[in-house]
């Protein structure tokens, strides 16, 4: 149990700091001030859920998983090549929702990977699907 739920909250807390990644790259490139504003405020919840995971990381002894580099090199190159030459609020709102999309998919691959893991923990993971979820949504009348 306790190792499933340790690999969960790596997993989660590397997705996260992913998301907060993304999210801060793309915000540069929005003119919208709603826009702007709802994605501040999501980077401000996926902040909320990165320190709640790592108190849940510090409390089983481990210091948590960094995204990993290639990962970050890709989003960052993919952030810079779509919207450095078309540099409108649809494709920033295209290109948060593919990666909250991403990111949803692979949470829900890790919950029935790491079974055992704990509902406390799993109900983390939950949360951090409906924040994806619910920007997704918000994001639709941007597209």
């Amino acid at each position: 149990m306790k190792d499933d739920t340790i690999k969960l909250l790596r997993e989660c807390d590397a997705g996260i700091k992913m998301g907060i990644l993304s999210l801060k790259d793309a915000l540069q490139y929005i003119k919208d001030i709603h826009l702007k504003d709802l994605i501040s405020n999501s980077i401000e919840r996926h902040l909320n859920l990165e320190e709640r995971t790592n108190k849940y990381l510090n409390n089983c002894g481990d210091d948590g998983k960094e995204p990993a580099t290639m990962a970050k090199m890709m989003s960052k190159l993919k952030t810079n090549i779509k919207l450095g030459g078309e540099n409108s609020d649809r494709s920033v709102a295209d290109l948060i929702t593919d990666g909250c999309n991403m990111g949803t998919k692979t949470l829900y691959k890790y919950l029935h990977q790491y079974k055992a893991a704990d509902n406390e923990v799993k109900k983390i993971v939950g949360e951090i699907i409906k924040e994806e979820e619910e920007l997704i949504q918000d994001l639709r009348k941007y597209l």
